[in-house]
């Protein structure tokens, strides 16, 4: 089985000027697939369709509750409706200040075996998937490639292996 066989075809990208309001309501509008579920990231293209990032949700995360807030003690200074005003303020930020800019990505005919690999390695819940052109195609989730893994695992199991 290849990364092509259990991707899921791209069919919505960020651009690195665009602002993180707008991203997390396309990450939350996003088609997963057939269905309109949101996704948990996208891949960040620029004019000619190159991947330069991804951006998660974790990415907007840390946007709106940066890292060196976590040295404090905040519940000594916090108030109702900090983080939400800290997310406001944060949504004018762009794209390109809070994405990920070294990817782990994988070919389309790479094997599940070197997808696996990646996620696992990496510690990345889901691979953009490179076309022969260098073009995005697609994403690879770890939802997927885990039923792909369970299937095999169950239908040895149904198969009478003694």
């Amino acid at each position: 089985m290849k990364a092509k066989d259990l991707m899921i075809p791209l069919r919505e990208y960020l651009r690195p000027d665009t602002t993180l309001r707008e991203a997390a309501n396309i990450l939350r509008t996003a088609n997963r697939g057939e269905e309109k579920v949101g996704v948990k990231g996208l891949p960040v293209l620029d004019e000619s369709g190159k991947m330069i990032g991804f951006l998660s949700i974790g990415d907007i995360l840390k946007a709106v509750f940066p890292s060196y807030m976590s040295l404090m003690d905040l519940g000594d200074f916090t108030w109702d409706g900090m983080v939400e005003d800290m997310a406001k303020k944060a949504g004018g930020k762009k794209v390109s200040d809070m994405m990920t800019k070294k990817v782990i990505s994988v070919n389309e005919d790479s094997s599940l075996m070197e997808c696996v690999d990646h996620m696992l390695k990496n510690n990345v819940k889901r691979l953009p998937v490179i076309s022969k052109d260098g073009g995005v195609t697609g994403i690879l989730y770890e939802r997927d490639v885990f039923f792909a893994i369970t299937k095999a695992m169950l239908e040895e199991n149904q198969g009478g292996a003694k």
